[in-house]
């Protein structure tokens, strides 16, 4: 008898099972001291914490303590500038605790001058996601790119079981969505954020189901006898693209979620799956292998009766693409001898960038900044994400038991 579990993420919580280790940093990155906040010591301690590991998992950062500082000032007036551009440190934080709200000061030793003051309001019990909106906020302000330590990330973990888990992008905070004796596979979030969809075979078949983050509920994209895999949400939330094979064949359609409508996009005796929206939600980029191999493809969808267009020519195999989220470029599955690998293909440049460097790299997600691509590696037969920066930072999220698959980054939870 197949079982499915469903576990509502507000109610119960799993140990973590992730633990992200940098691998790789830049190789310039900016000198921060973080001072403890001043307020209750043992919240200022976890949240100072928090907010040093966010910046150092990044790979972009180094970070000093106090203990490293050759003066801790607890004020503006106290700050000896020289005393940090000594230690050739390019920032100052520090801050104040009150009431569960933090508000936080960034100073350019540089410039010696306050860059940044800001105020995150309190949440109750939620300590690690006030740490990650500093961090964010502190992210942002020296790097120029939103900061993404409170975005989520959803992946699917398999023992004895299959799991469909979501964390915070550190790897901490585990949550079990759906716990099942069938394979579960391509988790896409919605553009918002409070809903996923997902593959599961708990019917014997291929089959999408869109689930409520919030409530738990989950049904059916659409009710049918067909095989249904591949979902990803346009970008306003409103239609699926879908890979149906209603007609004996892989063909991509498009679902509108309000009325339940199937539009037929491809039609073709190969395969076409794995379909992603651009970020307009004006084209539709997908995988298929109508010239032999696997290649990606890109339709136009405002032009009436638009035919497929081919974007990739390197290598002999090449799946599984999204859009950065600034549209200017895509990243891909890549192989052009026996290795998988990760890519990036900028649109103004006519040649790809090789990310990664394993031999089976896949599953690719980007996050919601555009600056960190999550993927799914094996090493020693096990399964496990990694994720590469575009300034060249690595890491990895091992996980304690079984293997862990099919990353998915969520877009900004503020």
């Amino acid at each position: 008898m197949k079982k499915i579990f469903l576990l509502l993420i507000f109610s119960n919580f799993i140990f973590s099972e992730l633990i992200l280790e940098i691998t790789k940093g830049t190789e310039d990155p900016y000198r921060v001291a973080i001072l403890p906040f001043h307020g209750d010591k043992k919240l200022s301690t976890e949240i100072e914490n928090i907010i040093i590991n966010n910046l150092k998992r990044s790979g972009e950062f180094n970070v000093f303590q106090s203990s490293e500082l050759l003066s801790v000032p607890n004020n503006q007036e106290n700050i000896i500038f020289n005393d940090f551009k000594i230690l050739n440190i390019d920032y100052l934080v520090m801050g104040n605790i009150t009431n569960g709200d933090i508000v936080y000061e960034i100073y350019d030793i540089t410039k010696k001058s306050k860059i940044r003051s800001s105020t995150v309001f309190g949440i109750p019990n939620k300590n690690r996601q006030l740490a990650h909106y500093v961090s964010d906020g502190i992210y942002e302000e020296i790097t120029g790119i939103p900061g993404i330590s409170s975005t989520k990330i959803l992946y699917v973990t398999q023992e004895k079981k299959y799991r469909l888990i979501v964390a915070d992008a550190d790897g901490e905070n585990e949550q079990i969505l759906l716990e099942s004796d069938e394979p579960i596979i391509s988790p896409a979030w919605s553009p918002d954020s409070r809903r996923v969809a997902y593959v599961s075979f708990e019917t014997g078949m291929a089959k999408v189901f869109i689930q409520n983050l919030a409530t738990g509920f989950r049904e059916l994209a659409i009710e049918n006898d067909s095989q249904i895999s591949s979902p990803s949400w346009s970008p306003d939330g409103k239609f699926l693209s879908l890979t149906l094979y209603q007609d004996g064949n892989a063909e991509i359609y498009i679902l509108n979620l309000s009325n339940k409508n199937l539009t037929r996009l491809t039609n073709h005796y190969s395969i076409d799956t794995e379909s992603s929206w651009s970020p307009r939600g004006s084209k539709i980029i997908f995988t298929s292998g109508r010239s032999g191999s696997p290649q990606l493809y890109e339709l136009d969808l405002k032009k009436f009766n638009a035919k497929p267009k081919r974007i990739s020519f390197d290598g002999n195999y090449n799946a599984k693409a999204s859009y950065l989220p600034n549209n200017e470029g895509i990243i891909f599955v890549h192989r052009s001898n026996a290795n998988f690998q990760i890519a990036l293909r900028y649109f103004n440049e006519n040649f790809i960038r090789i990310l990664t460097e394993a031999q089976m790299d896949e599953s690719p997600s980007i996050s919601p900044n555009g600056n960190v691509i999550v993927y799914a590696i094996k090493d020693d037969d096990k399964g496990l994400l990694a994720g590469v920066t575009l300034s060249g930072a690595r890491f990895r999220l091992p996980t304690t038991k079984g293997a862990v698959r099919e990353p998915s980054w969520s877009g900004f939870l503020r």
